[in-house]
């Protein structure tokens, strides 16, 4: 599936992953290839993805790893998944 995670500051990751866990306001979830489709709140926390896509230069500093996710801390913000496209919307 494809991700988007886009901030104020900048498109931060754009590319293919395996998975994305997002913080959702009703707990923490998990979208995987086929998801059906949904819009979510989400509440601070932590957005985690596996696979490899680009992550904006200059902002890798933002990401850290965690039992091999990339893992990036948000205040907050949307998610929409449709038709294997996943984008967070991050504050």
């Amino acid at each position: 599936m494809y991700l988007e995670i886009v901030t104020p500051e900048a498109s931060l990751v754009a590319g293919e992953v395996e998975s994305v866990t997002v913080p959702g306001v009703d707990g923490e979830f998990q979208m995987l290839n086929n998801h059906a489709p949904i819009v979510s709140v989400l509440q601070a926390g932590k957005v985690k993805f596996k696979g490899n896509p680009t992550i904006a230069e200059g902002f890798q500093k933002k990401f850290t790893q965690e039992d091999g996710k990339w893992v990036l801390q948000i205040s907050g913000g949307t998610v929409e998944c449709n038709n294997n496209r996943v984008m967070v919307l991050a504050d």
